[in-house]
């Protein structure tokens, strides 16, 4: 790490905020880079959003530590907070610290990552050379800022899968973007024109669609107009529907159990083994075709397929990604969402998230690459870890703890509703997994070898 130069962190979501505080605490400067004009500018898509992990999980150490002094009043530990909340309560007053607020640029979209004066293809002295970082700042003004090391902690919001099979955006998919809403729609609040009285097409098996399908029977209650269609690739929701009465978390339960009802009763028209092939936009509206031949004709489509990096910026750096999920190699074994779900992805640091780019690190959300059952906790000792790497203290690095939750268990898109009460059903962001009622403290040391068996 070249010193007397300050660490870029890209991203002033709760993983970026955190590894910034965490930077200070090791006597390192920072500068934070965020494209959208305010802290937490992605979570404000989804303020409407419950989490479904309590305060404790939230927020992170460094980042209370450095919010104390200020006054600050921390949210009643076995609260779920909303999005909003999460935003307006933490965020926004930790990125209103003095020691924060000095080094947070907002309205600034990271463009590229490089080192300075070399591509990916010249290895002489790489270690010794700091990292260029290209940031387009509000008014289009474009600079490139020279800096010891570098964190990604800039999620995946802004890059959702697409709807098509195969990986690829269906044939059409560009063109009809005007009839795709957000992945997280306020479909009682905010976006309500966009949904009410219309032909909606929920698109995806997890329990963010489950939740967004609740709502819009909701509004269908209001705006009987409202057609609720519902296509998924698989045989059958099942894995969606849960375990009813039987399921562990009850919440999730008891989400699974309403959907179910409201298909039985024909108020969400459910279309299975329906992998869309191709989108055609026309003026009585969006026709969806699958692969089979089958078609639906909606208004509005929402996308709730998942998240995948954006690897784009980080073309000129050296990195080493698990080809399954795209996540630093030694982490995707252990994040697989075949064999794992949140709460058994055991603890990590720098360890296991480092690349052959010495001095880059990708944390939080982006760091899990495709898989999506990401722990807020997890990402907090995540940059924990890397800021005593880059300070150092390798001992530090290399000793990692997390506080997960007992019984943990997250969807397939973790969107499951967990911890939530009984008498109500709440929708569940991406960020944040499932938690029980009593955590338990698991540490193991980084580097183990997991294979993909989940062993």
């Amino acid at each position: 790490m070249v010193e007397n130069l300050p660490v870029a962190v890209i991203g002033a979501g709760p993983v970026g905020l955190a590894a910034a505080a965490h930077l200070l605490e090791r006597g390192l400067e920072s500068m934070i880079f965020e494209a959208g004009g305010t802290p937490g500018a992605a979570i404000e898509q989804w303020r409407h959003i419950r989490l479904f992990s309590p305060w404790r999980f939230n927020v992170d150490a460094a980042a209370v530590r450095l919010l104390q002094p200020t006054g600050w009043e921390s949210p009643r530990p076995t609260a779920l907070p909303y999005g909003g909340e999460l935003i307006d309560s933490y965020l926004v007053p930790l990125a209103s610290t003095p020691q924060i607020a000095a080094t947070l640029h907002t309205e600034s979209r990271v463009l590229a990552v490089t080192r300075q004066g070399m591509d990916k293809t010249h290895g002489g002295d790489r270690e010794a050379t700091p990292f260029v970082v290209r940031v387009d700042h509000r008014g289009g003004d474009v600079r490139d800022h020279i800096v010891s090391a570098v964190i990604d902690a800039s999620g995946t919001w802004s890059t959702r899968n697409p709807l098509g099979t195969s990986g690829l955006p269906a044939i059409g998919e560009a063109g009809a973007g005007h009839r795709i809403s957000s992945p997280l729609p306020d479909v009682m609040g905010r976006d309500r024109a966009a949904f009410a009285g219309r032909r909606v097409l929920v698109v995806g098996a997890g329990h963010s669609a489950a939740n967004t399908l609740i709502n819009l029977s909701e509004l269908a209650k209001d705006e009987p107009d409202t057609r609720i269609l519902w296509a998924v690739r698989g045989a059958s929701a099942s894995k969606v529907y849960g375990g009813g009465d039987a399921d562990g978390l009850p919440a999730r339960g008891q989400l699974g159990a309403r959907l179910r009802r409201l298909v039985d009763t024909g108020k969400i028209k459910l279309h299975t083994g329906f992998g869309i092939s191709s989108l055609s936009d026309a003026e009585r509206g969006l026709t969806v075709t699958a692969v089979d031949g089958r078609a639906l004709v909606t208004d509005v489509v929402v996308p709730c397929t998942g998240f995948r990096p954006n690897l784009e910026m980080l073309r000129e750096l050296r990195l080493s990604l698990d080809p399954a999920v795209e996540a630093p190699t030694e982490l995707g074994p252990l994040i697989d969402p075949e064999f794992h779900s949140c709460g058994t992805v055991p603890p990590h640091g720098a360890k296991v998230l480092a690349h052959p780019e010495k001095g880059f690190y990708i944390v939080g959300m982006k760091s899990y690459g495709r898989a999506p059952t990401f722990l807020l906790a997890t990402g907090y000792e995540q940059v924990r870890s890397v800021a005593a790497a880059l300070a150092g203290d390798q001992v530090a690095a290399d000793t990692v703890h997390l506080e997960l939750p007992e019984t943990g268990v997250c969807s397939s898109d973790a969107a499951t509703s967990c911890d939530v009460p009984a008498t109500e059903t709440k929708e569940v962001a991406e960020e944040g997994c499932c938690s029980a009622p009593e955590p338990v403290l698991i540490g193991i040391p980084t580097g183990l070898a997991h294979g993909r068996s989940g062993v």
